[in-house]
């Protein structure tokens, strides 16, 4: 969609913030043209959801959940569990309309929910909800959650916007207030995907960070945690007092299944039912779209895969070697002959379909011959088997990723060779998820990563908590900037940035933002996903959204046709 066509939807102190749409980050019929997108409603008859819980749906994921405590330190697959258990204030639908969750309302400046300025906020609660043990939900408990993210002692996930709150305030149990430092624009789209967590228990725990609770949690959500048995599966019970729509399954079961061929074939023969998150790959799509009684979607993700460099290493301390590395890797080969041409090629974190991306981001190129001379400028010289060094240090590191994922496995081997070529040396040491997507991609103990990231804030495109030179964990910061990634001028810009509800001025310092990250390398974009997942063709509900970071945002909806 061309800018001038969003000029109606530009983000200001008097907009309706509940009535942003779809449009906002999608062209919905280029998305389409562009990805060959199945419609998964299109292929399935109308059918009733059933007047109780009945059945179950085995869900694949090739990643294992291991965080349940939302509020921590998590990755997407952990999220996918989190929007089962748990339940924010609202949410982003899969048109990117905001819906109230145990919110009553989503606040407005219309509704009075938001002051004209940003800086006050008042939130009414929807009545009778309840936890998982049968507790009362109350304002007492998003005051809980918002104080436990602002905690030092806590390992929050993140803090950003949450540490702009001041003078909480439990006005009744269903309606709170607070005041905001500042105006921050992306707070709106951070309560998309905040998790309210229970003070009745967490209050009581010694130490939040190591609480009984972040193993057995208690939360809101359509479904009640009942058994985990961990490298295999996690099984959800319904909730008989769930206060939406559903649930109409008895129990989900997130099956952990850590090779991608492996679950393929599960999907084949129907042990899952639903494959997601890294989902098919694309050497299966022609065979998968082919399978009977089954729906397979392909479509637009948020997703940006990478090699994420952690600049703390000597390594990587130079931009040079950087630059080298990018001029160095043949991105073209590995979307059209390992991907199959399906994911679109990017030099920069936002996917296309952001109102904030840049297309003018300069592209990258492929240039081993320029690589080489840019090593040999900074004065890396070929030593022993040919490897460059530079001051005692060995231009050699190691790069992990997903073990099991047979593709990305095969773009490190081209990229190892890639490498190679300029006199780089580049070690594979692949991990089950458990173990590299844990403290050791969390607390930067990794040379470099393959990886996919989501870096906007649910439909905002503020990548603060990547970025900001203060949301390293590694340094005690809360967020995800891993790299270690520092520099100030992007600090400024995505701080002004996220401090104006002025679409046109957040657009101009997100983009000069995107430049200097684009020219500083602390990571090197390859593609923007192109998601193939699938379900079995009579499980109705599943709604593939580009605002989530998984799509079992709505399994309470989800019901076997009959």
């Amino acid at each position: 969609m061309p800018d001038d066509a969003r000029s109606d939807l530009r983000l200001s102190p008097t907009m309706d913030i509940s009535r942003l749409s779809r449009r906002r980050l999608l062209g919905a019929t280029a998305a389409v043209g562009a990805s060959g997108l199945l419609l998964p409603g299109a292929a399935r008859a109308a059918s009733a959801p059933p007047k109780r819980p009945t059945g179950h749906v085995v869900i694949g994921f090739s990643q294992e959940p291991t965080v349940f405590n939302p509020l921590m330190p998590h990755i997407e697959v952990d999220q996918g569990v989190h929007w089962n258990l748990f339940s924010p204030l609202w949410l982003a639908n899969e048109k990117g309309d905001l819906v109230p969750e145990l919110a009553a309302e989503v606040p407005t400046i219309t509704n009075g929910g938001i002051s004209k300025d940003g800086l006050s906020w008042r939130v009414k609660l929807r009545p009778g909800v309840k936890w998982h043990d049968g507790q009362p939900f109350t304002a007492d408990d998003v005051k809980f959650s918002f104080d436990l993210l602002n905690n030092p002692k806590f390992r929050a996930w993140s803090r950003n916007g949450y540490e702009l709150m001041r003078d909480i305030t439990v006005v009744s149990p269903t309606e709170l207030t607070w005041k905001m430092s500042k105006p921050y624009a992306p707070m709106v789209s951070i309560l998309c995907w905040t998790f309210m967590v229970p003070a009745h228990i967490l209050g009581k725990a010694a130490d939040p960070n190591t609480s009984p609770f972040n193993q057995a949690p208690v939360g809101t959500g359509a479904f009640m945690w009942k058994q985990r048995v961990p490298g295999d599966h996690i099984t959800l019970a319904a909730n008989p007092h769930y206060f939406g729509t559903g649930p109409y399954l008895e129990e989900i079961i997130f099956k952990y299944i850590p090779d991608l061929t492996v679950m393929f074939t599960q999907f084949q023969t129907g042990s899952i039912d639903y494959i997601g998150l890294q989902g098919i790959t694309a050497d299966h799509y022609n065979q998968a779209k082919k399978l009977k009684d089954r729906v397979v979607v392909v479509g637009p993700a948020p997703f940006i895969e990478s090699i994420t460099m952690n600049l703390s290493k000597p390594q990587f301390k130079e931009r040079a070697v950087r630059e080298a590395l990018y001029y160095g890797m043949d991105n073209k080969t590995i979307v059209e002959q390992i991907y199959y041409g399906l994911p679109k090629l990017t030099s920069t974190y936002l996917p296309t379909q952001s109102w904030a991306y840049n297309p003018h981001v300069a592209p990258h190129v492929y240039d081993p011959a320029k690589a080489k001379s840019i090593l040999d400028a900074a004065g890396w010289k070929p030593g022993s088997g040919g490897i460059r060094e530079k001051n005692g240090v060995r231009l050699s590191f190691q790069n992990s990723t997903t073990a099991g994922n047979h593709v990305r496995e095969q773009a490190q081997q081209l990229l190892q060779q890639n490498w190679q070529d300029i006199g780089v040396e580049m070690k594979i040491k692949n991990m089950p998820p458990a173990v590299i997507w844990g403290d050791y991609f969390n607390m930067s103990h990794y040379d470099s990563v393959m990886v996919g990231e989501d870096f906007m804030t649910g439909p905002d495109p503020d990548v603060s908590q990547y970025f900001l030179s203060s949301a390293i964990p590694a340094k005690g910061g809360a967020g995800q900037n891993t790299m270690e990634y520092v520099n100030h001028d992007v600090d400024k810009l995505l701080t002004d940035g996220a401090e104006t509800f002025d679409r046109a001025k957040r657009k101009a310092d997100y983009w000069k933002a995107a430049e200097i990250i684009r020219h500083d390398l602390p990571q090197l974009p390859i593609f923007q996903y192109a998601t193939i997942e699938g379900t079995k063709k009579n499980l109705i509900g599943y709604k593939p959204s580009v605002y989530v970071s998984t799509n079992t945002w709505n399994v309470n909806t989800w019901y076997w046709a009959a």
